[in-house]
Protein backbone atom coordinates (compact mmCIF):
# COMPACT_ATOMS: atom_id res chain seq x y z
CA UNK A 1 0.00 0.00 0.00
CA UNK A 2 1.65 3.56 -0.76
CA UNK A 3 0.83 6.67 0.99
CA UNK A 4 1.64 10.24 -0.02
CA UNK A 5 3.95 12.05 2.44
CA UNK A 6 4.17 15.82 2.91
CA UNK A 7 8.35 16.74 2.41
CA UNK A 8 9.55 18.48 5.88
CA UNK A 9 12.71 19.10 7.02
CA UNK A 10 15.39 16.57 7.62
CA UNK A 11 15.15 16.75 11.22
CA UNK A 12 10.99 16.36 10.62
CA UNK A 13 9.41 13.12 10.36
CA UNK A 14 7.00 13.41 7.57
CA UNK A 15 3.25 12.35 8.37
CA UNK A 16 1.49 10.16 5.70
CA UNK A 17 -2.02 11.77 4.15
CA UNK A 18 -3.85 8.55 4.17
CA UNK A 19 -7.20 8.37 2.20
CA UNK A 20 -10.19 7.15 3.26
CA UNK A 21 -9.23 3.68 1.41
CA UNK A 22 -6.46 3.29 3.36
CA UNK A 23 -8.55 3.66 6.56
CA UNK A 24 -10.85 1.12 5.97
CA UNK A 25 -8.20 -1.11 4.34
CA UNK A 26 -6.46 -1.03 8.13
CA UNK A 27 -9.52 -1.07 9.64
CA UNK A 28 -10.77 -4.57 7.92
CA UNK A 29 -6.90 -6.17 8.11
CA UNK A 30 -7.00 -5.45 11.78
CA UNK A 31 -10.34 -7.48 12.37
CA UNK A 32 -9.08 -10.26 9.92
CA UNK A 33 -5.75 -10.45 11.89
CA UNK A 34 -7.71 -11.00 15.17
CA UNK A 35 -10.33 -13.03 13.94
CA UNK A 36 -7.81 -15.58 12.35
CA UNK A 37 -5.91 -15.23 15.80
CA UNK A 38 -8.99 -16.08 18.14
CA UNK A 39 -9.75 -19.23 15.28
CA UNK A 40 -5.89 -20.61 15.52
CA UNK A 41 -3.67 -19.53 18.81
CA UNK A 42 -5.47 -21.04 22.07
CA UNK A 43 -4.21 -17.90 23.80
CA UNK A 44 -7.36 -16.32 22.37
CA UNK A 45 -9.69 -18.91 22.39
CA UNK A 46 -12.27 -16.99 25.22
CA UNK A 47 -11.56 -13.53 23.78
CA UNK A 48 -13.74 -11.56 22.40
CA UNK A 49 -12.77 -8.93 19.25
CA UNK A 50 -12.12 -5.91 21.78
CA UNK A 51 -10.56 -7.70 24.19
CA UNK A 52 -8.24 -10.55 21.50
CA UNK A 53 -7.54 -6.40 20.10
CA UNK A 54 -6.13 -5.39 22.93
CA UNK A 55 -3.95 -8.73 23.67
CA UNK A 56 -2.60 -8.46 20.18
CA UNK A 57 -1.44 -4.85 20.77
CA UNK A 58 -0.12 -5.80 24.23
CA UNK A 59 2.28 -8.66 23.41
CA UNK A 60 2.90 -7.75 19.33
CA UNK A 61 2.48 -4.05 19.33
CA UNK A 62 -0.03 -1.83 17.24
CA UNK A 63 1.89 -3.31 13.89
CA UNK A 64 1.09 -6.68 14.20
CA UNK A 65 -2.69 -5.55 13.32
CA UNK A 66 -1.60 -4.72 10.07
CA UNK A 67 0.42 -7.67 8.99
CA UNK A 68 -1.75 -8.11 5.48
CA UNK A 69 -4.93 -6.62 3.88
CA UNK A 70 -7.92 -8.97 2.93
CA UNK A 71 -7.09 -9.35 -1.23
CA UNK A 72 -10.33 -10.62 -2.62
CA UNK A 73 -11.01 -12.32 -6.13
CA UNK A 74 -13.86 -9.79 -6.32
CA UNK A 75 -13.39 -8.70 -10.00
CA UNK A 76 -13.27 -12.23 -11.77
CA UNK A 77 -16.33 -13.63 -9.00
CA UNK A 78 -18.46 -10.71 -9.99
CA UNK A 79 -17.90 -10.69 -13.90
CA UNK A 80 -18.55 -14.63 -13.62
CA UNK A 81 -21.74 -13.76 -11.97
CA UNK A 82 -22.76 -10.98 -14.50
CA UNK A 83 -21.84 -14.07 -17.38
CA UNK A 84 -23.70 -16.90 -15.50
CA UNK A 85 -26.62 -15.08 -14.66
CA UNK A 86 -27.13 -14.05 -18.23
CA UNK A 87 -26.45 -17.68 -19.72
CA UNK A 88 -29.02 -19.05 -17.42
CA UNK A 89 -31.98 -16.72 -18.09
CA UNK A 90 -31.04 -17.16 -21.79
CA UNK A 91 -31.19 -21.03 -21.22
CA UNK A 92 -34.45 -21.08 -19.43
CA UNK A 93 -36.05 -19.02 -22.03
CA UNK A 94 -35.31 -15.25 -21.39
CA UNK A 95 -36.25 -13.05 -18.09
CA UNK A 96 -39.99 -13.72 -18.26
CA UNK A 97 -39.44 -17.09 -17.54
CA UNK A 98 -36.35 -17.02 -15.32
CA UNK A 99 -38.19 -15.08 -12.70
CA UNK A 100 -39.60 -18.09 -11.62
CA UNK A 101 -36.40 -20.05 -11.29
CA UNK A 102 -35.05 -17.11 -10.25
CA UNK A 103 -33.45 -18.41 -6.84
CA UNK A 104 -31.34 -21.50 -8.60
CA UNK A 105 -30.58 -19.29 -11.18
CA UNK A 106 -28.70 -17.25 -8.56
CA UNK A 107 -27.32 -20.05 -6.17
CA UNK A 108 -25.97 -22.03 -9.76
CA UNK A 109 -24.52 -18.53 -11.34
CA UNK A 110 -22.85 -17.25 -7.76
CA UNK A 111 -21.60 -21.18 -7.31
CA UNK A 112 -20.19 -21.75 -10.75
CA UNK A 113 -18.38 -17.82 -10.85
CA UNK A 114 -16.87 -18.58 -7.05
CA UNK A 115 -15.34 -22.07 -8.17
CA UNK A 116 -13.32 -20.29 -11.11
CA UNK A 117 -12.23 -17.40 -9.13
CA UNK A 118 -10.99 -19.79 -6.41
CA UNK A 119 -8.67 -21.13 -8.72
CA UNK A 120 -6.74 -18.03 -8.62
CA UNK A 121 -7.52 -17.14 -4.80
CA UNK A 122 -6.10 -20.32 -3.06
CA UNK A 123 -2.41 -19.50 -3.06
CA UNK A 124 -3.20 -16.10 -2.08
CA UNK A 125 -5.33 -17.43 0.73
CA UNK A 126 -2.80 -19.64 1.79
CA UNK A 127 -0.39 -17.16 1.61
CA UNK A 128 -2.34 -14.56 3.63
CA UNK A 129 -3.37 -16.75 6.52
CA UNK A 130 0.22 -18.00 7.03
CA UNK A 131 1.22 -14.25 7.13
CA UNK A 132 -1.42 -13.66 9.69
CA UNK A 133 -0.78 -16.32 11.61
CA UNK A 134 3.21 -15.99 11.70
CA UNK A 135 4.28 -12.61 11.30
CA UNK A 136 8.24 -13.50 10.90
CA UNK A 137 7.18 -15.78 7.96
CA UNK A 138 7.59 -12.70 5.62
CA UNK A 139 7.84 -9.07 4.76
CA UNK A 140 4.98 -9.15 2.94
CA UNK A 141 2.52 -11.14 0.29
CA UNK A 142 5.10 -11.49 -2.68
CA UNK A 143 7.55 -13.08 -0.75
CA UNK A 144 5.31 -15.39 1.15
CA UNK A 145 3.98 -15.86 -1.31
CA UNK A 146 7.22 -17.20 -2.91
CA UNK A 147 8.60 -18.97 0.14
CA UNK A 148 5.16 -20.97 0.70
CA UNK A 149 5.76 -21.88 -3.35
CA UNK A 150 9.53 -22.45 -3.07
CA UNK A 151 9.14 -25.37 -0.03
CA UNK A 152 5.93 -26.90 -0.56
CA UNK A 153 5.53 -25.96 -4.33
CA UNK A 154 1.85 -26.45 -5.65
CA UNK A 155 0.50 -29.16 -3.41
CA UNK A 156 1.26 -26.47 -0.42
CA UNK A 157 -0.65 -23.43 -2.35
CA UNK A 158 -3.62 -25.42 -2.89
CA UNK A 159 -3.74 -27.55 0.03
CA UNK A 160 -6.47 -25.58 1.30
CA UNK A 161 -8.48 -25.75 -2.15
CA UNK A 162 -10.95 -27.89 -0.78
CA UNK A 163 -12.01 -26.19 2.37
CA UNK A 164 -11.44 -23.11 0.49
CA UNK A 165 -14.86 -23.85 -1.73
CA UNK A 166 -16.64 -24.99 0.82
CA UNK A 167 -15.84 -21.76 2.41
CA UNK A 168 -16.30 -19.48 -0.24
CA UNK A 169 -19.08 -20.81 -2.75
CA UNK A 170 -21.51 -20.49 0.96
CA UNK A 171 -20.20 -17.37 0.82
CA UNK A 172 -20.55 -16.33 -2.64
CA UNK A 173 -24.49 -17.50 -2.51
CA UNK A 174 -25.02 -15.33 0.65
CA UNK A 175 -23.12 -12.30 -0.99
CA UNK A 176 -24.88 -12.04 -4.58
CA UNK A 177 -28.16 -14.21 -3.32
CA UNK A 178 -29.20 -12.38 -0.66
CA UNK A 179 -28.63 -9.27 -2.22
CA UNK A 180 -30.45 -9.84 -4.58
CA UNK A 181 -33.74 -10.71 -2.80
CA UNK A 182 -33.07 -7.62 -0.50
CA UNK A 183 -33.33 -5.72 -3.50
CA UNK A 184 -36.42 -7.27 -4.69
CA UNK A 185 -37.95 -6.71 -1.22
CA UNK A 186 -37.00 -2.81 -1.57
CA UNK A 187 -38.18 -2.28 -5.18
CA UNK A 188 -41.61 -4.52 -4.69
CA UNK A 189 -42.40 -1.72 -2.16
CA UNK A 190 -42.42 1.31 -4.11
CA UNK A 191 -44.26 2.06 -7.64
CA UNK A 192 -42.93 1.94 -10.94
CA UNK A 193 -42.27 5.62 -10.89
CA UNK A 194 -40.76 6.29 -7.84
CA UNK A 195 -38.28 3.21 -8.67
CA UNK A 196 -37.57 5.46 -11.81
CA UNK A 197 -37.19 8.74 -9.81
CA UNK A 198 -34.83 7.21 -6.98
CA UNK A 199 -31.97 10.31 -5.69
CA UNK A 200 -28.48 9.28 -5.62
CA UNK A 201 -29.00 9.14 -2.12
CA UNK A 202 -31.93 6.61 -2.22
CA UNK A 203 -29.91 4.50 -4.49
CA UNK A 204 -26.68 4.53 -2.36
CA UNK A 205 -28.56 3.64 0.72
CA UNK A 206 -30.48 0.62 -1.03
CA UNK A 207 -26.94 -0.69 -1.87
CA UNK A 208 -25.54 0.05 1.05
CA UNK A 209 -28.50 -1.64 3.49
CA UNK A 210 -28.38 -4.58 1.09
CA UNK A 211 -24.84 -5.31 1.12
CA UNK A 212 -24.42 -5.00 4.70
CA UNK A 213 -27.19 -7.47 5.32
CA UNK A 214 -25.72 -9.86 2.61
CA UNK A 215 -22.56 -10.02 4.09
CA UNK A 216 -23.95 -10.56 7.63
CA UNK A 217 -25.52 -13.99 5.59
CA UNK A 218 -21.97 -14.77 3.72
CA UNK A 219 -20.22 -14.35 6.90
CA UNK A 220 -22.57 -16.73 8.88
CA UNK A 221 -22.76 -19.54 6.14
CA UNK A 222 -18.98 -19.80 5.11
CA UNK A 223 -17.80 -19.54 8.89
CA UNK A 224 -17.11 -23.02 9.54
CA UNK A 225 -15.16 -23.52 7.11
CA UNK A 226 -13.10 -20.61 7.20
CA UNK A 227 -12.10 -21.88 10.67
CA UNK A 228 -11.69 -25.56 9.03
CA UNK A 229 -9.53 -23.17 6.64
CA UNK A 230 -7.70 -21.59 9.07
CA UNK A 231 -6.35 -24.69 11.07
CA UNK A 232 -5.48 -26.12 7.54
CA UNK A 233 -3.23 -23.75 6.51
CA UNK A 234 -1.90 -23.64 9.86
CA UNK A 235 -1.03 -27.03 9.37
CA UNK A 236 -3.34 -28.96 11.93
CA UNK A 237 -4.81 -31.56 11.61
CA UNK A 238 -4.20 -35.30 11.26
CA UNK A 239 -2.10 -36.73 7.51
CA UNK A 240 -4.33 -37.98 5.13
CA UNK A 241 -6.89 -37.20 2.85
CA UNK A 242 -8.74 -33.12 2.89
CA UNK A 243 -12.19 -34.78 3.96
CA UNK A 244 -10.50 -36.89 6.49
CA UNK A 245 -8.68 -34.22 7.77
CA UNK A 246 -11.85 -31.63 8.24
CA UNK A 247 -14.17 -34.16 9.28
CA UNK A 248 -11.48 -34.38 12.61
CA UNK A 249 -10.97 -31.09 12.97
CA UNK A 250 -14.64 -30.34 12.68
CA UNK A 251 -15.13 -32.51 15.30
CA UNK A 252 -12.29 -31.31 17.70
CA UNK A 253 -13.55 -27.86 17.27
CA UNK A 254 -17.11 -28.72 18.03
CA UNK A 255 -19.91 -26.15 17.21
CA UNK A 256 -18.72 -23.21 19.65
CA UNK A 257 -15.72 -23.88 17.96
CA UNK A 258 -16.62 -23.36 14.29
CA UNK A 259 -18.02 -19.92 15.11
CA UNK A 260 -15.69 -19.18 16.77
CA UNK A 261 -14.63 -15.22 15.57
CA UNK A 262 -18.10 -14.84 13.86
CA UNK A 263 -18.05 -11.27 15.62
CA UNK A 264 -15.24 -9.53 14.24
CA UNK A 265 -15.94 -12.00 10.92
CA UNK A 266 -19.75 -10.75 10.51
CA UNK A 267 -18.31 -6.75 10.60
CA UNK A 268 -15.16 -7.39 8.52
CA UNK A 269 -17.53 -9.46 5.47
CA UNK A 270 -20.37 -6.64 6.16
CA UNK A 271 -18.04 -3.77 5.40
CA UNK A 272 -16.09 -6.04 2.24
CA UNK A 273 -19.53 -6.83 0.56
CA UNK A 274 -21.04 -3.65 0.80
CA UNK A 275 -18.31 -1.54 -0.13
CA UNK A 276 -17.92 -4.22 -3.02
CA UNK A 277 -21.11 -3.77 -4.79
CA UNK A 278 -20.92 -0.10 -4.01
CA UNK A 279 -17.78 0.10 -6.05
CA UNK A 280 -18.53 -2.19 -8.97
CA UNK A 281 -21.43 -0.12 -9.16
CA UNK A 282 -19.66 3.15 -9.70
CA UNK A 283 -17.10 1.07 -11.96
CA UNK A 284 -19.32 0.19 -14.00
CA UNK A 285 -21.45 3.64 -14.55
CA UNK A 286 -18.40 5.34 -14.70
CA UNK A 287 -17.04 2.80 -17.64
CA UNK A 288 -20.84 3.57 -19.50
CA UNK A 289 -21.85 -0.30 -18.58
CA UNK A 290 -24.83 -1.71 -19.14
CA UNK A 291 -26.31 -2.03 -15.55
CA UNK A 292 -26.95 -5.78 -14.15
CA UNK A 293 -29.49 -8.25 -15.70
CA UNK A 294 -32.42 -8.60 -13.43
CA UNK A 295 -34.73 -10.71 -12.87
CA UNK A 296 -36.88 -9.88 -9.87
CA UNK A 297 -40.32 -10.68 -9.26
CA UNK A 298 -42.80 -7.60 -9.22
Amino acid sequence: MTTKATKAPQATTAIPQFTSKDYSSFFLAAIDVVKTRIQIDPAYKKLNMFTGTRYVIATEGPRALLTVGYLAQGGAKFAGYEYWKKKAVESVGGPETAVKYRTAIYLGSASIAEFFADILLTPLEATRIRLVSDRTYATGLVTGFTRLAREGGVRELYAGFVPILCKQIPYAIGQFTVNEFCHEIVFRSMSEETRRTLSSTNKFTIQLGSGIIAGFAAAILSQPADTLLSQINKGHGPKGSMPHRLAVLAREAGFRGLFAGLGPRMVMTAGLVSGQFLLYGAIKEALGAPPGLEIHKD
